[in-house]
């Protein structure tokens, strides 16, 4: 809530504030983590980095703004005009408080970032299964080229159907968690902005009513001003300020979700881990037995084989 209530003066916060606050948090050994992520989860990664610059952008921005607020309220107080003065004084809280936003949004992206990390770290856990699943691929088609008779092929392609099974349930958790964290995300960053919009502008409307209390009418050389008439009106402009934002209601319905229950496996509460792997292992036996999966294309005792994809002492002598 804003800080309108306990003060109509940005200058007696000078005292307080000293200088500027230091920036937030933000530290992290990202360039080095950078390098060690999974091709899966590299380009989620990117994105979720990026965000945490545009962050600190925002928070530099409203750090910043305050800094300008406070400065014109300074300089309105070394004109010697009260009316003047008076004003941008109080511009200057409004203004402050329209800074203060730029943090709130800050903090909504930073919550709207933690979601997305939800699905990096899930990107994270599949590789590994991906990665078993190609290696055990690649072993098959090696020893198909070399040793076509052998009696490994078929515990190598027994490994396959489990690596496969183990694969398609991952695969499965990660886009249920990608669809239902995407929009969750993305639902908070979008409120957030709408949030951010409505109350500066209901800001930026009070601080409009102040500056047109200034009597621009021009004097000529030894003409006296009249005294500022308004200042009771002035007050009660930062009183209908903070009332605004006291009662600001979202505007925005939460983008509803079809996800349900979801389990701890990241499937439907109806789907038990036990009864999501059985399932899996079935498709996946299907999978092998049909040659769908890589590897698996040709019988352990096809006489026609492809070429291989990789070196052999025929192509390298």
């Amino acid at each position: 809530m804003m800080n309108i209530g306990r003060s109509h003066s940005i200058r007696s916060k000078r005292s307080e504030t000293g200088s500027q606050s230091a920036p937030k948090h933000r530290f992290a050994m990202s360039s080095l983590r950078g390098m060690q992520q999974p091709e899966l989860s590299k380009k989620l990664y990117k994105l979720i980095k990026q965000q945490n610059h545009v962050i600190g952008a925002y928070e530099s921005a409203g750090r910043e703004s305050q800094a300008v607020a406070s400065q014109l309220s300074d300089w309105g107080e070394s004109t010697e005009d009260d009316a003047l003065s008076d004003l941008s004084d109080k511009l200057g809280v409004l203004l402050a408080e329209v800074a203060e936003q730029e943090d709130v949004f800050a903090q909504n992206l930073e919550d709207s970032r933690g979601v997305l990390k939800q699905i990096r770290n899930t990107e994270q856990s599949v590789q590994p299964s991906r990665n078993h699943k190609q290696k055990i691929q690649d072993e098959i088609q090696k020893l198909k080229y070399k040793e076509p008779e052998s009696t490994k092929l078929v515990t190598l392609e027994q490994e396959l159907v489990r690596a496969e099974a183990q694969s398609l349930v991952a695969e499965a958790q990660l886009t249920n968690v990608t669809r239902q964290k995407f929009k969750e995300a993305y639902d908070v960053h979008t409120a957030a902005i709408i949030e951010r919009a409505e109350k500066q502008i209901l800001l930026a409307q009070q601080a409009r009513r102040l500056v047109s209390m200034l009597d621009d009418s021009p004097i000529v050389p030894g003409e006296e001003r009249p005294a500022f008439a308004n200042a009771e009106e002035a007050r009660e402009v930062l009183n209908d300020a903070e009332d605004g934002l006291r009662n600001w209601q979202r505007s925005t319905e939460p983008i509803q979700s079809t996800a349900g229950k979801v389990g701890s496996n990241a499937m439907p509460s109806t789907a038990e881990s036990v009864e999501a792997n059985e399932q899996a292992m079935q498709v996946a036996q299907e999978r092998v037995n049909a040659g769908s999966v890589d590897g698996t294309t040709e019988s352990v005792q096809s006489s026609e084989r492809a070429d291989p994809p990789y070196p052999t002492e025929q192509t390298t002598a």
